[in-house]
């Protein structure tokens, strides 16, 4: 059976989005041409057809998005796993009103693939908590989260 493809997120996606959420990132290595795969969580979809997300504008993810800017979000949520596929475009070298050296980033959304194995189900998505001051954490998501949406 084939899995279902879209051209942009689902509603219940945008909402799964709407707020700090674990999800790997593809790029293509900028030195290597092969695949390189983070982890990252400063992720916001303000509607259905893009992505932004955050990191570090020293990261090797944005040399690679500057040589190659396609993209692969994988999401575990909503029952299922998604591939999120699209171009990504380096909004802001340095996001202003955030303490951290962080690069902005918008993903146009080409495709969105269920790309979960036959008969199952997701029952939970990731967890994770942050190792470092809980009150710094929450004071810098909150930051770079409305940073986002602007």
């Amino acid at each position: 059976m084939a899995n279902r493809v879209e051209s942009e997120l689902t509603d219940e996606l945008v909402a799964l989005l709407s707020q700090e959420q674990f999800v790997i990132l593809a790029t293509v290595d900028h030195e290597t041409g092969g695949p390189n795969v983070n982890a990252i969580s400063w992720v916001y979809a303000p509607d259905g057809r893009s992505v932004r997300f955050s990191v570090d504008n020293r990261s090797r993810i944005v040399e690679n998005l500057k040589k190659q800017p396609r993209v692969t979000i994988t999401l575990v949520g909503a029952g299922s796993t998604y591939s999120i596929t699209g171009d990504a475009r380096i909004i802001q070298e340095k996001i202003n009103d955030v303490p951290l050296k962080l690069a902005l980033v918008e993903i146009s959304v080409k495709e969105v693939r269920d790309v979960m194995f036959y008969g199952s189900r997701i029952t939970s998505g990731p967890k994770y908590e942050k190792t470092y001051d809980k009150e710094a954490a929450e004071k810098l998501d909150s930051q770079v989260m409305e940073a986002m949406k602007k």
